[in-house]
């Protein structure tokens, strides 16, 4: 595919959509995404996708050098559609995102293509029945798990080695580095080191972070 055709596919949708490369930098802006963030196509081309969409989650940003949508493009490993938060004039308001992957002449690496529908009413009402139920349904810890996991984060994407799965599994348990080293039988420093890869994969800056963020994505 040519990048004029890319920006042709872009231009075909009436929603929101944009088209970055594999360094995560816009090359094609549609007039909806225009609308939506307030930029216009020649302000938005060039620049970093995160620093105008600036997306969050319940857990925190999404939208950064370590973006979950890059890492699996990277990988050629496909995305499923997800919520997040976006920055718009009007504020943050809750969107849901699909992802496509587009071959493009001249490129290792396939491009993002993101398309972008607003969820704003419908998520803040799924976010106030989850919080009900956490705070107010007498019922077991693991069907409260059960029914507060959301199928639409995008941490679900991210692949975790057996042993980065254990690690994290043992830090939800609120294991500290020492006792988690003699558990799995490994010196402080490889558990640092899956500690690390872990936080990396799931765009969090702190070990509560990826906790909150693989819970309710299914991970552990």
């Amino acid at each position: 595919m040519l990048l004029r055709e890319l920006k042709e596919v872009v231009d075909s949708t009436a929603d929101a959509a944009f088209a970055v490369d594999a360094a995560g930098v816009i090359v094609v802006w549609n007039a909806s995404a225009e609308a939506m963030f307030g930029v216009p196509a020649n302000e938005a081309v060039g620049k970093f996708c995160s620093l105008i969409i600036q997306g969050t989650d319940e857990c925190g940003p999404v939208c950064s050098p370590q973006c979950i949508v890059r890492q699996a493009a990277q990988c050629n490993h496909p995305v499923s559609n997800f919520d997040v938060q976006v920055q718009t004039p009007h504020g943050k308001q809750w969107c849901n995102i699909s992802i496509l992957r587009a071959e493009v002449a001249n490129s290792t690496s396939p491009y993002s293509l993101h398309i972008i529908r607003g969820i704003d009413l419908h998520k803040r009402m799924e976010l106030v029945v989850r919080d009900f139920i956490i705070n107010e349904a007498n019922l077991p810890a693991e069907d409260v798990k059960a029914l507060v996991s959301t199928t639409r984060s995008s941490a679900r994407e991210v692949e975790l080695t057996g042993r980065e799965l254990e690690v994290l599994k043992l830090l939800a348990k609120g294991r500290a580095t020492e006792a988690i080293a003699k558990h799995l039988h490994i010196s402080r420093t490889t558990v640092n080191n899956h500690d690390q890869h872990i936080l990396n994969k799931l765009n969090a800056h702190t070990r509560l972070e990826a906790i909150r963020r693989a819970e309710p994505a299914g991970l552990i």
